[in-house]
Parts: structure tokens; C-alpha cells; sequence
């Protein structure tokens, strides 16, 4: 469950298609949705929605609050999403996260909903452990996503608390909140393999009519996983206001190494055109509320770069365009900017090669694609009103090979010419035919042709409306135009080594033509117009942008560097808050008026102005130095994080007994008590068991299987004797092993210690099955020679389960590991009690297989006015003869918060993005690592630092530092 929020056009507010619930306490009886939008603010018809009466496009882009868990920084986020000329933000609420304990709803601390009125599911999908379900929810006798009592039972409370939050920042109030957003069966991918045989359309209809019963009166829009008219108006119960679906061309699933090769590419052109959605849902604007914007990359994967390069600029020319060849008015694109939250199927990182980059830099050049496009959109408000065709061939070009998709306006008309195999990378030279307003033309007129080089599109315009002046056509695409004082500023660019008219060859410079005093026109190399920036001013009152002419002009286009955030005009003055990452060129292009100053954050860039009048300058990148401290020079302290092995004598009793004998988990028991880890209440981290026995002296081995999700691991121990460990596979979710036990003596108590990496619970992808419930932890075990109910069993994980210590981090952030316990991974830590030991150094001897815990703490002071995004790097760790990759796992805490897991034989992640107010850029931080050695060999961390990603002289806002818990004793710990 998603939702859209608007970011502002113009106006200083975010908003959302986001969900509301029900303000009834107990669960209703019926399930008869109460449909259609109550209000006339939010309004739709088969172009777009309306707000206020004025046409709006929806280009919106995914962002996770619970992916950045420093709040501050959220708003870094909005201004580069509106940068790029998006009109939304599209964001989730994780279920998992606000009700780890079950009745317990904790949203706040940087948990709070109100600074992003979110998708709040319960199902949110979102690669995140159980797609968003808390692990309890395994424990729950009924199916999931479906009108079973008790599963509708677990949900409601959790919707009463988020939808309190949202249904008063409806649009109709005064918030920002226009549409709420619902997926088949109001839950994120509930159709598969094109089967809708799952769906419960009853469940669909009980949880709108919660939502409308709790005032929620504006639109509600249906996220179809599959474009199969699922919900669609008029189709029954359940049916929604507005229909949408989504599409991943090039599948959800990691890229191959080498990143242009698209042979998993399936068309969309096979699912969805203008034709079939006029068929499923005629009366709606064309919507895909989710589409492909990256793809995840899993364990033993290719990494984030190649991820990033696979679903490219190439593919943003590709794809996107092939939408707004239908006319596309609601196009979010999944994702936009991401952030650390590790998940079963992936690593920590859930970077996804997006526009935006985890660590919130937008050097990608994506993004500068998608800034060109957005652009157009906001400036065209005409296309919203035209009528498209599916393409045809050899019509209004010389060649078949090339498809014309043409959407005919009045006046204007929209050419998108791509390649007939959207795989393809051929170059193609073509003339193009049209009719126009002043006859049928064959461009260029004026010789040459024009070229497709590779894989790319482009939107030509006929009788293009820029203000008072008409385009009779250009070849060209259009970035943006804007009315400065008595003229039309027109932006155009085109590729490299490309023929465009006005007969002008586009070089990596650019061409500007005037026409009198009524017309300039910008002519550049598309990489040039990567450097030009429109921003809306502020506006204030009703939203609007083209509908009435004061509020027509209200923008600036400047052409500078890195980034643009905000401007503001006073007078004559124009302010910006911008960010450099070298001394750049300034120049102001276009204003609703003259200016003759220029602020750059807060302080006065001397200018010129040129003859035409636009204002020249250069915005100064001052070279600061940040120091690192290095991390092998500083004092660290250690820990045996594993004494349960070590320690002949160790405690035990506190630990949770597995003592039951029966399962709501699908898969049925097959050892005498369960010892699934969610029976017990441990739902993420790693998990710990103790399995004791009298010998008799026959036992000759142990077979054991296991489950912690992909890539996972486990080690096994006979009282302090080493069994043998599974080292883990990026393609397995569980493993068996027959491990060896040697002679023991009849009598003596013998303690079996299995600890297992608990890698997050399975998405429920499917609206028909509990995938999510697949059990973690120990699922059989066999003691050869011995009966199974010979051993008694103990387990522990996170201290408390889901009765969690640590409210201010949430439910996941721990493990079973005895420093985790202890919470000495919270700064404050005693580490002065400890052996004075490097990681660098490596685990003890004799104490391998097994688990050290090192802290250490350091200063940093990064100057004011400098976003620079840092990272917890590892380098690449070979056993002591340096022929293998040691096999170890590792977790990073800085200043409490775990953020990240590493795993040296598997990878591929070493970079660990930390974002400042996690970290503490001016004082004093904490930083724990473990070291889970997974075998005998001898090995010692060659390599852990700290790294600037990039050092940006920036007008962002300075985040604080985030409150977490202290340390102090944890009396009940063991």
C-alpha cells in the first residue's frame, strides 16, 4: 500500500495520495464499500485529476522515511525530488517497524508519520522483512490479506492509529493529502503470473469502507500489480475511483554484469496501450501508479553502479517516453531515492541504482534525464488534454523501423519516435512527415536528416504553444519554457552529433537565437541542458500554475551546476539556495521580471549582465578539508560476544524454553516442540539456541536443518568444540547439514549451541498465500542414535523479543548476540571494563569459530555549510595465507544503530552510507563492529575506514542529531 504525495507545484507544502482508515474501534461487519469521492477540491476525468479546477500531472518518484532515519534530512530529499520538476513523492509506512510488539503502536521519534502522511499498508511489499508485516503476525490462525477474522483483527488497530494521523490532512482540511492510494486487494502486488482467481474483493471493499467511515473524502485510486483492470470503476465490489497498475520492463530482479544487456527486457507493449485502458477503465486518466526506476540487487550480487547502469538514462529515454505516448497523467516511478533497511532477499543497501543515490547524492546522470523530461511535462500543460495513438510504422517517417506515436492536441501535437525493438541499439537516420499549421512539412527542410542514435526517443513538437509565440515545429526536444517580462524563453537540446532545426548542428555547446524582443531561443547539447534548472517561486493561496495567469510566470530558469534547490525573488533580488561541488558559472536565463542581483545561500554573487540582460556570475566552491580519523590507529576495546560457548558455567535460565507443542506456522511441526523463532517472539536479528542432553554414549552425529533467508549463515557448537558451520549461498533460504559428533561419555550433560543469522522474513507477494510465514530459525534436527525428544531447548534473540528494549530504534535493530543483549552497542557502553583489542587484529586464539565485539570511538568536525555524505567502508578480507576470502560475517553500529551487515565471502556490498544526524559531524561518536568468524582459519580485518562519499558546499538544512537510547545496565539482561 502506497501513496503519491504532491510536492508543492509552487507551493511550500508536500502532499500525498495517501491512506486514511477507519476511526471505528472495532472491526465492522460489512463489507460493501462506500465508494466515490465526497468533495469537489480533488476532482478526475478520463485526462487527469483536477485540484482547485486545475489540471495536474502526477511525476512522482518513491522515497522511504524509515530508509533514512535521520528526519532532518527528509526535506534534502523533497527539494532534490522537486528539482528535478516532479510533482510528487510516493512513500510507505513499514507496519513491522511502528507494532514490533503487538498492541503497541510506537509512532514517533523517527517513527512520526506526520512530516510524510504515508502509504501505511498494513502489506507494503518494499523488499523489506515480511513486506512490511511484524513477525507476530506469523502467529496468527488466518490467512493473510483476506477477510479471515482474526488476520482483519490483527490489522484494524494498526489502521485506527495511522489513519487517526492521515484522514486529517486531507486536502478538504488543509492538508496536503489528494488522493489515497490502494493496491488489489488494498495491498501492494496481490496479482501474479496474470491470475486474478486470489483476489478477495470482499477485503478490498472492507478496508475502503473503513477509510470512508473515518471521513476520508477524496479519491481513491487502485494499484493494480498486473495491468488487468482489477477494481477498475464500475466493476463491482471493491471497485475504486481511479484505476492504475503497475509495470517492470526489465523484471524486479538483479542485472546481469554487464549492464547493457537487456535480454530479460518483457515489452509493456504486451501488457498495456491507450486501446486496453480505454477498454478497462475509460472514464480514469491513464495511471501507472509503479514503474520500473531500478532493480534490487542481491547477495553475491553486481552491485549498486552496474544496478544504476542497467536502468539508466538509456532506459529512462526508452520507457518513459513510451508512457507519455499514452498520455500517462499519474507516473510514479519506483524508486527515486533510497536508504539502509536490509531485507531476505537482498543486502543492506536498497540503493537500486535509483535517480537519487542512498546517500542522497545526484550525480547520476538519471537523474539529469529525468529533470529534462519532468520538465517538459510541467511546461506542456496541453498534453494532459491530447489524444494518443499506439504507434504505427512508416507513417510519418521514411523508414519502418521506427515507431511514430502521435498525441494530437489542439493546436499542439507531440511526435515520440523510438525504435521498433525497444531493446534496440542501432542508429537510425529518419525524416519525419507531419501536418502543421501551415501545411504538410518533411523535416529537416533544410537537408540532412535526423538520427536515433541507440537506444533513446524523442518528442518532437508541432505548433507548440510557449506563451504568445507558436512553434511550428521543432526538431529538437523541449526541456521548459517560461515567460521572462515581454518575451518567451524557449529551452531546447538535442544529442550529440545530431542535424536540428533551425539547421543548426548541436555541438557540446549551445546555440541562442533571438527573434526580436518576443522570442529567445536556447539551443543545446543535451549534456548542457543537464545544467539548467527551472524552480518554481513561492506561491501562495490555491494551487495553481497555468490556470491563471498571475501565477503563469511564477519560475526562474538558471543555468548552473550541481544542484538547485529553492529561489525566491524580493525586489530585484534574486535568492537561491544551491549546492556546488566545484567553482561553476552562473546564469540567470529567466525571470517573471528584471533582476540585477543574485544571493547564492545567503551571500552576494558579484554579476554582470549581459547584453540580452540575463545575469552572469560564478558561484565559488571554497576547498575545505575534513579530516578522518584512522580507524587502525584508535583505541578499541573487545568483547567475547559468544560466552555461551566459551563459558563452561554460562546461565542460561532466562532464556525462552521451546516448549511449545503446536504451530499456527502453514508448515507443521516436525520436532517434538517448535522451535520456529516467531512462536517465541524473536523476529529479526540473529537467533541463538541452547539444546542440552544426557549422553549415552551412542550418539554418533547431528542432522540439522535451518532456514534465515538468502545468503544466510549458521554455526554449531558442542559445548565448546566447533561442529561445523553452513557459510551461506546467495541462493539459499535454508540449508541442511550432517555434522559429526564425537565419542561422548553416558551421563555427562552435553549443550549443543546453533546460532543462526536471521536475514528478515519473506514477502507475501501473492494475494493467496503466507509466504511471510515460512519459518526462521531451527525447522528439524535429528540426533543420530538418539530419540529427537532427548534434547530440550532454550533460544534467545533480541533482548525482550517483541517486548523490545530499544523504542527509539525499533524492533529490529538487535540480535541474540551476548554485546546485543547486554545493549553495549549503545553508546556509553562500559568498554573501559574490557580487553584492549583491535578488529584489525582479528579474533583471539581459541576463540575461533566464534563471535568478538569491538568499539572504539572517535571525533569528527565537518565545517558548516558542507553536506558530505559518509560511509563505513570494509576492504575485502583473505584468510592468513591470502588465497580465499575469509569467511566471516559482520555487523556496523554507529552510535546505536545498527547499519549494516556484511558478509566478506559473499558481498558484494563494502560501502555503508551513515547520514549525518545518525552520525554526529561535530563531536563525539561510537562505533561497534562483531566479527562472527565462521570457521578455524586465521584472519584479521585487513581493512575498515571512514569515507567521504563527496564533499558538497550546500544550502541544505543542518540536521540534528538523532535522540536514541543510552546505555545503562540492562538489569533483566543475560
Amino acid at each position: 500500500m502506497k501513496a503519491l504525495s504532491l510536492l508543492a507545484l509552487g507551493l511550500a507544502t508536500k502532499a500525498c495520495l495517501g491512506l486514511a482508515v477507519t476511526s471505528n474501534p472495532g472491526r465492522p461487519k460489512d463489507t460493501e464499500a462506500v465508494t466515490g469521492a465526497t468533495q469537489d477540491i480533488v476532482t478526475w476525468d478520463e485526462y487527469s485529476i483536477r485540484i482547485r479546477g486545475e489540471r495536474v500531472i502526477l511525476f512522482s518518484g518513491e522515497f522511504h522515511p524509515f530508509r533514512l532515519p535521520s528526519p532532518d534530512l527528509w526535506l534534502d530529499v523533497f527539494q532534490k525530488v522537486r528539482a528535478l520538476g516532479f510533482s510528487a513523492v510516493s512513500f510507505y509506512v513499514d507496519w513491522a517497524l511502528l507494532e514490533g510488539e503487538r498492541g503497541s503502536i510506537r509512532p514517533d521519534g523517527i517513527f512520526a508519520l506526520e512530516e510524510f502522511f504515508p502509504r501505511p499498508g498494513p502489506y507494503i511489499n518494499a523488499e523489506v522483512s515480511g513486506g512490511g508485516f511484524p513477525g507476530w503476525l506469523e502467529r496468527v490462525d488466518g490467512r493473510l490479506k483476506a477477510t479471515d477474522p482474526a488476520y482483519l483483527d490483527a490489522i484494524t488497530p494498526y489502521m485506527l492509529t495511522v489513519g487517526g494521523t492521515i484522514a486529517g490532512a486531507q486536502i478538504t482540511k488543509g492538508g496536503p493529502i489528494i488522493l489515497r492510494t490502494g493496491y488489489t486487494q488494498v495491498n501492494n502486488l496481490s496479482t501474479t503470473n496474470y491470475d486474478t482467481s486470489c483476489l478477495e474483493k470482499n477485503y478490498m471493499a472492507y478496508v475502503e469502507n473503513q477509510y470512508r467511515k473515518a471521513g476520508v473524502t477524496v479519491p481513491f485510486i487502485v494499484n493494480d500489480a498486473v495491468p488487468l483492470g482489477n477494481f477498475a470503476p464500475g466493476t463491482g465490489v471493491g471497485a475504486v475511483d481511479i484505476y492504475s497498475f503497475d509495470d517492470y520492463p526489465l523484471q524486479w530482479s538483479t542485472a546481469p554484469p554487464n549492464a547493457s544487456n537487456w535480454s530479460g527486457l518483457i515489452s509493456p507493449l504486451l501488457s498495456y496501450n491507450y486501446t486496453v485502458h480505454e477498454k478497462q477503465s475509460p472514464t480514469t486518466p491513464f495511471s501507472i501508479s509503479e514503474f520500473q526506476g531500478g532493480v534490487p540487487d542481491a547477495w553475491g550480487g553486481v552491485g549498486v553502479e552496474t544496478s544504476a547502469a542497467y536502468i539508466g538514462p538509456e532506459f529512462a529515454r526508452v520507457f518513459y517516453k513510451l508512457n507519455y505516448g499514452f498520455r500517462a497523467a499519474i507516473h510514479s516511478l519506483y524508486m527515486v531515492r533510497i536508504g539502509n533497511l536490509g531485507h531476505s532477499g537482498g543486502y543492506t543497501s536498497y540503493d537500486v541504482g535509483a535517480a537519487i543515490m542512498e546517500d542522497r547524492q545526484v550525480i547520476r546522470e538519471k537523474y539529469s534525464e529525468l529533470k529534462l523530461q519532468a520538465n517538459f511535462l510541467q511546461a506542456s500543460p496541453e498534453y494532459l488534454e491530447m489524444h494518443p495513438d499506439n504507434g504505427s510504422y512508416g507513417i510519418y517517417t521514411d523508414t519502418g523501423s521506427l515507431t511514430v506515436t502521435r498525441l494530437t492536441g489542439n493546436p499542439t501535437n507531440l511526435y515520440i519516435v523510438r525504435h521498433g525493438e525497444l531493446a534496440s541499439s542501432d542508429s537510425t537516420s529518419y525524416r519525419l512527415c507531419f501536418d502543421t499549421s501551415i501545411g504538410n512539412l518533411t523535416v529537416p527542410q533544410l537537408g540532412g536528416s535526423l538520427t536515433l542514435h541507440g537506444r533513446d526517443s524523442k518528442i518532437h513538437l508541432v505548433d507548440y504553444e510557449a506563451g504568445d509565440i507558436r512553434l511550428i515545429y521543432s526538431t529538437a526536444e523541449l526541456f521548459t519554457w517560461k515567460n521572462s517580462g515581454t518575451k518567451s524563453v524557449v529551452v531546447l537540446y538535442g544529442g550529440e552529433d545530431e542535424l536540428h532545426e533551425f539547421a543548426i548542428p548541436v555541438q557540446p555547446s549551445r546555440r541562442v537565437v533571438h527573434f526580436g524582443n518576443a522570442l529567445e531561443v536556447h539551443l543545446l547539447w543535451r549534456n548542457e541542458a543537464y545544467n539548467y534548472w527551472v524552480l518554481d517561486l513561492p506561491v501562495f493561496g490555491a494551487l495553481s500554475r497555468h490556470a491563471s495567469p498571475s501565477r503563469a510566470n511564477q519560475s526562474v530558469i538558471v543555468k548552473a551546476g550541481y544542484l538547485l534547490r529553492t529561489a525566491n525573488i524580493t525586489g530585484d533580488t534574486l535568492y537561491l539556495t544551491s549546492d556546488v561541488n566545484t567553482t561553476t558559472a552562473i546564469e540567470v536565463i529567466s525571470t517573471p521580471h528584471s533582476v540585477s542581483q543574485l544571493y547564492f545561500n545567503g551571500q552576494l554573487v558579484p554579476t554582470t549582465a549581459s547584453t540580452t540582460g540575463r545575469l552572469l556570475g560564478n558561484l565559488t566552491y571554497h576547498t575545505t578539508n575534513i579530516s578522518f580519523p584512522d580507524l587502525t590507529n584508535l583505541d578499541w576495546y573487545y568483547l567475547d560476544s559468544l560466552p555461551e560457548v566459551q563459558s563452561s558455567d554460562y546461565d542460561d535460565q532466562l532464556w525462552t524454553l521451546c516448549t511449545h507443542t503446536t504451530t499456527a506456522n502453514p508448515r507443521n511441526l516436525t520436532t517434538p516442540t517448535s522451535l520456529y523463532a516467531s512462536d517465541y517472539g524473536y523476529n529479526g536479528g540473529s537467533l541463538l539456541y541452547r539444546g542440552k542432553f544426557i549422553a549415552n554414549g551412542s550418539e554418533t552425529s547431528l542432522y540439522l536443518l535451518t532456514e534465515g533467508g538468502y545468503a544466510y549463515g549458521h554455526s554449531v557448537w558442542l559445548n565448546a568444540s566447533h561442529l561445523g558451520s553452513w557459510s551461506g549461498n546467495p541462493a539459499s533460504l535454508f540449508a541442511n547439514q550432517t555434522l559429526q559428533i564425537p565419542s561422548l561419555q553416558q551421563g555427562e550433560t552435553y549443550t549443543l549451541t546453533v546460532l543462526i543469522e536471521h536475514l528478515g522474513n519473506d514477502e507475501n507477494f501473492p494475494a493467496n498465500g503466507e509466504f511471510m510465514k515460512d519459518p526462521r530459525g531451527i525447522l528439524d534436527y535429528t540426533l543420530h542414535g538418539r530419540e529427537k525428544a532427548a534434547i530440550s531447548w532454550k533460544m534467545t534473540g533480541n533482548l525482550g523479543g517483541e517486548h523490545y528494549q530499544d523504542l527509539s530504534r525499533g524492533p529490529l535493530n538487535e540480535g541474540s548476540l551476548f554485546a546485543e543483549r547486554k545493549g553495549y552497542h549503545l553508546p556509553g557502553a562500559p568498554t573501559d571494563q574490557w580487553t584492549r583489542r583491535s578488529p584489525f587484529a582479528g579474533l583471539p586464539e581459541g576463540s575461533r569459530p566464534g563471535v568478538g565485539f569491538f568499539a572504539t570511538a572517535f571525533d569528527l568536525a565537518v565545517p558548516v555549510g558542507y553536506d558530505a555524505p559518509i560511509s563505513v567502508v570494509f576492504a575485502n578480507t583473505t584468510v592468513a595465507n591470502g588465497s580465499t576470502a575469509a569467511r566471516f560475517r559482520s555487523e556496523v553500529f554507529v552510535n546505536g544503530w545498527q547499519f549494516g551487515k556484511y558478509v566478506n565471502h559473499i558481498g558484494p556490498q563494502t560501502n555503508y552510507p551513515v547520514p549525518e544526524g545518525i552520525l554526529n559531524y561535530n563531536g563525539t561518536n561510537y562505533l561497534a563492529v562483531t566479527l562472527w568468524a565462521m570457521d578455524e582459519e586465521s584472519f584479521r580485518l585487513e581493512g575498515l575506514k571512514l569515507q567521504a562519499n563527496a564533499v558538497v558546499q550546500s544550502g541544505y538544512r543542518k540536521p540534528r542529531l538523532v535522540e536514541g537510547e543510552q546505555y545503562t545496565e540492562r538489569l533483566d539482561s543475560y
